[in-house]
């Protein structure tokens, strides 16, 4: 029963991570390594396949810095920042709730990168 729920959950933290590559404000790196995790305890093979893939990665390189270099870190809150400016007055409405749901969530992503995700061993590498 826990591996068929691992594997549920796996497969849901990968579709949220393959949002995350295009959706502002939302992580990938975390949700492919919950995946990752999760695989690793429930299916070996699902999770060669994700290593395996284009998303895999993500995973390698954050294995194998131990975290993000500074300057992944600044284009990362870069694009973050250009996407959720770029949605929240460009396409969202002015009177509407969502501009301000998608600046805070933005805001909190971008903080999130900067001041949760570790930074790598080797800045040169």
């Amino acid at each position: 029963m826990i591996k068929h729920l691992f594997i549920a959950l796996g497969l849901l933290a990968v579709g949220l991570g393959v949002l995350g590559v295009v959706v502002p404000g939302l992580p990938t790196t975390p949700f492919l390594l919950l995946a990752s995790w999760l695989f690793y305890r429930s299916s070996p093979r699902l999770q060669q396949w994700l290593l395996a893939s284009w998303l895999g990665k993500y995973i390698r390189n954050y294995q194998r810095r131990g975290g993000m270099t500074a300057a992944q870190k600044a284009g990362a809150v870069g694009i973050m920042t250009t996407m959720v400016l770029l949605s929240a007055f460009v396409f969202i409405p002015a009177d509407s709730v969502a501009r301000i749901i998608v600046l805070v969530a933005g805001a909190v992503g971008a903080l999130t990168v900067v001041f949760f995700v570790p930074n790598a061993k080797n800045d040169d590498i």
